[in-house]
């Protein structure tokens, strides 16, 4: 999970460099290894090969990195952190005084903050890291709301074989409402449009 490589250098200095290089993070979040030294003539080409890994807890890792952001915009917080599947998933939620303010119009913020924050925790790791942030229960309801209107519409199609284009929404809320349908026998869901127009169809299956 975490990122590993190794390298001879010959100083730790040079290591420490090459760690830096390598795993593209700061020193003070690097834990570096010897794992075997070679000996030069009277000391002369002497060097070692080295083991570089991140120095982190990553859950513990994206709640500071989630406090320094409130800490930036004065905003006290309650916070939740939990991981799933063995730490390769790991759910923040966020209560504070001001939800409206870091959720933002159509939950925005919301998503601009979770995605800052996966890529952050993502430099640390081989392959990818699954994160969710949720704010006062923000996306919880959001869900909720989006499969009543899912289940309503899909409905709706069903009985009358006319298609019903939603309103326009982003990725994240059309796949709870993708998912809600997607073993349902009557009807199927598209996604249509570009960018910030991009919406999802429920058609009847044919």
């Amino acid at each position: 999970m975490l990122k590993r490589i190794e390298f001879e250098a010959k100083t730790l200095q040079e290591a420490e460099k090459m760690a830096i290089e390598g795993l593209k993070i700061q020193l003070d979040k690097i834990k570096l290894t010897v794992l075997k030294e070679k000996k030069g003539l009277l000391g002369i080409g002497s060097s070692a090969t080295y083991e570089a890994t991140p120095n982190v807890n990553l859950a513990l890792e994206g709640k500071m990195y989630l406090e320094s952001i409130l800490q930036t915009m004065e905003i006290g917080s309650r916070m939740e952190v939990r991981t799933l599947n063995d730490g390769e998933e790991i759910h923040y939620s966020i209560d504070s005084d001001e939800n409206a303010l870091l959720i933002g119009r159509e939950g925005r913020t919301l998503l601009s903050i979770q995605y800052m924050l996966r890529n952050y925790l993502n430099t640390f790791v081989d392959g990818h890291l699954i994160v969710a942030l949720d704010i006062g229960h923000y996306h919880e309801n959001r869900k909720r709301q989006l499969e009543i209107l899912a289940t309503k519409t899909a409905k709706e199609v069903a009985q009358t074989k006319i298609a019903v284009k939603l309103d326009p929404m982003n990725s994240f809320d059309r796949r709870i409402i993708h998912t809600k349908l997607s073993e349902w026998r009557d009807v199927i869901t598209e996604s249509e449009g570009e960018g910030e127009d991009r919406a999802l169809v429920i058609k009847p299956k044919k």
